[in-house]
């Protein structure tokens, strides 16, 4: 019988886990814990271009975590062999956000992240966050997001 995440995920069209695009490996699994490489913004239709606060807005920000978070659990289902009942909880996620110098809404666009992971996982996504705003990202996508998994 399929994980109640698993369930939850294949309504949402989860994608499989990306490749990585340079010289590093997707995940580490060190102890307890999974280390997840930043995912960056893709969906369906390829890469999720653009600078917040130029030509894509705060929504269409959230949007594209949201698509990072799909991945990130890709991600951490390769890391535990299939199983999401190993994890124990989202420990910390640090969200980077292709913007401009003076876009202020950082914490709103990871929050399509932040609010997936809770809406998936229940109490198990509430996590520590990080939302920064940087002048460019690898491709020129508009969100990259890295996090931390507990496991057993």
């Amino acid at each position: 019988m399929p994980h109640a995440i698993d369930l939850r995920l294949a309504e949402l069209g989860l994608p499989p886990a990306p490749p990585p695009a340079a010289a590093y490996v997707p995940y580490v699994l060190s102890g307890g814990v999974v280390y997840v490489s930043g995912q960056i913004s893709q969906d369906a239709n390829g890469l999720i271009k653009g600078k917040l606060g130029e030509d894509l807005s705060t929504e269409q920000g959230a949007e594209a975590a949201r698509a990072c978070a799909l991945s990130l659990l890709a991600q951490l289902r390769a890391a535990c062999g299939g199983d999401f009942g190993r994890l124990r909880r989202v420990v910390k996620l640090t969200g980077f956000v292709n913007c401009t110098p003076d876009f202020t809404e950082q914490p709103k666009v990871i929050n399509g992240a932040s609010e997936l992971l809770v809406e998936v996982l229940g109490e198990t996504g509430w996590h520590a966050r990080s939302a920064v705003g940087v002048a460019s990202l690898p491709l020129g996508v508009a969100v990259e997001i890295e996090a931390l998994f507990e496991i057993v």
